[in-house]
């Protein structure tokens, strides 16, 4: 399955780690210098969990992020599950 929320659509994105070395000036050093620039992937806090929906009378598994599973227990599985389009 693919790295993406069922729920909030959040997927991975790109971003960028800068390398130092050097030791910092207020530290006592000559200061630090950049010595690349490397890229990196974020990914989402994603977790497979099976999902009782009483109306459906059924388990439902899905992949969503930890995000989303706090808005499945505040406004309820159904009625997120069936906006989000799973169900």
């Amino acid at each position: 399955m693919s790295r993406v929320c069922s729920i909030t659509k959040a997927k991975p994105s790109r971003g960028s780690v800068i390398h130092r070395r050097g030791l910092a000036k207020k530290k006592g050093g000559i200061g630090q210098h950049v010595t690349k620039v490397v890229g990196r992937t974020f990914y989402p806090n994603l977790q497979t969990k099976r999902i009782w929906v009483p109306e459906e009378n059924k388990f439902v598994t899905v992949k969503l992020t930890a995000r989303a599973l706090k808005t499945v227990t505040k406004n309820g599985a159904y009625t997120t599950l069936k906006k989000a389009g799973v169900l």
